[in-house]
């Protein structure tokens, strides 16, 4: 297990592929985000995005299943105090192959067993586009 002593401001990582797939997309738009866009293949073809999208809390989603997948795994992580500058800069599709770079920006004591550690974060596709970024703020254990 690492801690927040093994973080340093400028460490950075890259990460995962998680596959977007239709079924997904629909599942997740259905029990909390039914737009159009996201539910309906009909309606989201003859709407602004031209065809099925997921919504932005999927991706928000898949993105955590990487970062803890990919990195949160081998920490001493006791949860996040917030989530700055979130940004859905491009739509994600069915099809599309996700992953993340997390670089870390600030770091500061919390108080004797805490420390927190911001990190800028990029959702992209397969292609390199960025599909989201955000800024969260993590509590590590400290030693």
């Amino acid at each position: 297990m690492r801690y927040y002593e093994d973080l340093s401001v400028g460490n950075s990582w890259e990460f995962g592929t998680y596959e977007v797939t239709r079924d997904e997309v629909v599942d997740f738009a259905r029990k909390y985000d039914p737009q159009p866009m996201h539910v309906d293949e009909e309606a989201a073809r003859e709407g602004f995005f031209g065809g099925l999208v997921a919504s932005g809390w999927h991706t928000a989603s898949m993105a955590m299943r990487l970062v803890v997948d990919g990195f949160l795994d081998d920490y001493a992580v006791i949860g996040a105090t917030g989530v700055d500058a979130l940004r859905w800069r491009e739509p994600v599709r069915p099809g599309d192959e996700l992953s993340v770079r997390m670089e870390i920006t600030e770091k500061e004591t919390w108080d004797e067993k805490r420390g927190a550690v911001v990190y800028e974060q990029e959702v992209r596709r397969g292609d390199g586009t960025v599909v989201m970024s955000l800024k969260p703020r993590v509590l590590f254990e400290r030693r």
